[in-house]
């Protein structure tokens, strides 16, 4: 797989092998991973906040602790 982008830098396309070296005799330019990752990728999925919420429970070492000491 190959990242390719269009020489006006409108169209980022990620396409196998074959087809990136059609696309960079038509006047494509290959481009890294993490620049299709920035432009396509991440910009197509919605943004999720994470719901992890963090619980106020004492760890099995805390309630040791606290029961050797009384």
């Amino acid at each position: 797989m190959k990242c390719m982008m269009s020489v006006d830098g409108s169209n980022i396309v990620r396409v196998s092998d074959e087809k990136a070296s059609k696309l960079y005799h038509e006047g494509f330019r290959y481009v890294s991973k993490t620049m299709w990752k920035e432009k396509v990728r991440d910009i197509e999925q919605p943004k999720e906040e994470p719901t992890n919420k963090k619980s106020n429970k004492m760890s099995k070492a805390t309630k040791r602790h606290l029961r050797k000491s009384k």
